[in-house]
């Protein structure tokens, strides 16, 4: 079983990062890099949910393992959650200056 979290934004940086794009290219990368973000962390939370019923209705044991992928699953959610206030963040910024 592999024990490291996988940022989807880490990978979401790399590809934003590579080298300069134009306006719309830009935005169809961002949104490709953000809709995989999303559906990765959609994932985990899914697979989240189904260990924690198996191990409730008592054909997993292993509680180490569940409390793991919980865990990953929060803290992806929570990576989320931030990224997403950022983004909105900057957009008010942008939408504050004055042309």
């Amino acid at each position: 079983m592999d024990m490291r979290i996988q940022s989807p934004f880490l990978q979401m940086n790399s590809a934003l990062t590579k080298t300069k794009h134009t306006p719309a290219e830009a935005q169809a990368s961002f949104k490709n890099a953000l809709s995989q973000a999303v559906k990765d962390v959609n994932e985990l939370q899914n697979e989240s949910a189904k260990k924690t019923e198996l191990l409730a209705k008592g054909e997993i044991d292993n509680l180490h393992d569940v409390m793991i992928t919980g865990q990953k699953a929060s803290i992806s959610l929570q990576a989320t959650v931030e990224v997403r206030n950022k983004v909105v963040e900057a957009y008010q910024e942008i939408m504050r200056m004055q042309v």
